[in-house]
């Protein structure tokens, strides 16, 4: 890939149709927020489409293949979903990526997502310790102790409605060591929001 690939891309990243970098049907894969079902996360967890298909390459593309031009969908598609998730103003906290995959990413994809959203303020207030692993393949009860007390806060975000945003819901773990982060800091977190979710949707 070229970097004018990255700033001009020929095909839909979720699709390869011819074009532009997302279709609009794959577009259309990413619907309202909606609830998840998250046990020990606190805050109510949203997503905006289950983690397959188009959604899940999207998702990949921009995070691990240099998919820049995405990063306007993602910031429209989060804007839009925050009307839902509680009352502006509203404040977005990027969870953290391991500092190596952030380096090897050149930048961390979801401080990027956060900023192309224009209707909120940004605080880059979380960080991983060093030795967090990947989690890949890791179990729920891995990926727990694999953070647990390892997420540091800087900081404290503006008042206001404060939401942490990921790319993906899968065990929790990472939404659940954030929001304990934040908590012990004296920050209350109002809502997770995630581009997408391997878990079931809330029952009822």
């Amino acid at each position: 890939m070229t970097a004018l690939d990255l700033l001009l891309p020929s095909s839909c990243a979720g699709c390869d149709r011819p074009g532009t970098a997302c279709c609009a049907t794959c577009l259309d894969a990413f619907g309202p927020p909606e609830r998840i079902h998250v046990p020990g996360v606190g805050p109510p967890v949203w997503a905006l489409a289950a983690y397959h298909g188009p959604a899940r390459e999207l998702v990949l593309a921009f995070k691990e293949r240099g998919a820049r031009a995405l990063v306007a969908w993602f910031g429209a598609i989060v804007a839009a979903a925050l009307t839902t998730v509680g009352p502006r103003p509203w404040t977005l906290i990027p969870a953290p990526s391991r500092r190596s995959a952030a380096r090897e990413r050149g930048g961390d994809h979801m401080v990027r997502i956060a900023r192309a959203v224009e209707i909120a303020e940004v605080a880059q207030v979380l960080s991983l310790a060093p030795g967090v692993r990947d989690s890949v393949g890791l179990g729920v009860e891995e990926r727990r102790r694999n953070l647990a007390g390892r997420v540091s806060v800087h900081g404290r975000p503006p008042p206001g409605t404060t939401v942490l945003i990921d790319d993906v819901i899968t065990t929790g773990a990472t939404a659940s060591a954030c929001v304990r982060a934040l908590r012990g800091a004296g920050v209350r977190t109002h809502a997770v929001l995630a581009l997408t979710s391997a878990r079931p949707a809330q029952p009822g």
